[in-house]
């Protein structure tokens, strides 16, 4: 399993024009496999995912932990009963048969993974997540992080910020990126100031 070498954010401007600094992520099967059982087996109940693309936004909470997580032909798939999600992360072949032409193979699988952080007006950071691409630069998932700035149960505003909410940020920086210590720049919103 890897972990990153390069630890210094890029900042790049999203497609509605949001600075998000970005850390990249491995790529190859066996860590996103780590990361997203990880995520889904221990932090179920804290995270938000789904594709989040121009035109529409899926946001899903889980009711409860994943009935099973599997790989095969290169598919992660993460089930809670009926409902599931299949993501290439891995190597796909397709069936003996009838072979996934290697063009297909290429645009399926995840090319790119992130970690970000989105800043607001102020420029301060407002939301921390996952992201996946896959070979074509069309994003396959968006996992929402914990965000200190909103209710665990509502997604409402707090009055205060929760900075125990970016637990699983610092420990995903931790494991991934290989920075222990807590970013000062993620919790520098001044929540008295106007925006």
């Amino acid at each position: 399993m890897s972990v990153i070498t390069e630890t210094r954010p890029r900042r790049i401007l999203d497609a509605d024009g949001a600075p998000l600094d970005t850390f990249p992520l491995p790529v190859d099967e066996r860590s996103l496999e780590e990361l997203f059982r990880h995520l889904f087996e221990n932090h179920w109940r804290e995270i938000t995912f789904g594709p989040l693309i121009q035109g529409a936004a899926f946001e899903f909470k889980a009711d409860g932990p994943p009935t099973r997580i599997s790989m095969f032909d290169g598919y992660l798939t993460i089930a809670f009963g009926v409902p599931h999600f299949h993501i290439c992360i891995g190597e796909h072949k397709g069936p003996p048969r009838a072979p996934t032409p290697l063009e297909l193979v290429r645009h399926r699988r995840t090319a790119r993974a992130e970690l970000y952080r989105r800043f607001g007006r102020t420029c301060v950071p407002m939301s921390w997540g996952l992201r996946l691409f896959n070979g074509a630069g069309d994003q396959q998932i968006t996992v929402l992080l914990p965000n200190p700035f909103l209710h665990p149960e509502s997604d409402r505003r707090v009055k205060e910020p929760d900075w125990s909410r970016l637990a699983l940020w610092d420990k995903l920086r931790a494991r991934w990126l290989d920075l222990h210590d807590p970013d000062p720049v993620d919790r520098s919103a001044d929540w008295g100031r106007p925006s």
